[in-house]
């Protein structure tokens, strides 16, 4: 993961994409209660939600934080250097 100093100190977007990943998880636990499914099942079930919902969540809060990140530009501009973005 290579973000910038500035850019990965705050932890709030990581926490919420523990937080939505959990909720789902624990939804599908919930869900998956009311039928007759053993309970490995179930667990199987939440841990594959969890694990899907956080990795994509947290790719997605990666490459939006890469993407917004105007750190390196800054220090672009500082040191003499341009930066030009693609039309």
């Amino acid at each position: 993961m290579k973000l910038c100093p500035k850019c990965s100190r705050s932890p709030l977007p990581f926490v919420m994409v523990l937080l939505i990943s959990s909720v789902l998880a624990f939804i599908t636990w919930l869900v998956l209660g009311l039928s007759q499914v053993e309970p490995t099942i179930r667990l199987a079930a939440g841990a594959a939600v969890f694990l899907a919902v956080g990795g994509t969540l947290l790719h997605y809060v990666i490459s939006c934080l890469k993407r917004h990140c105007r750190h390196d530009q800054e220090r672009q501009r500082v040191h003499g250097q341009t930066f030009s973005r693609p039309a």
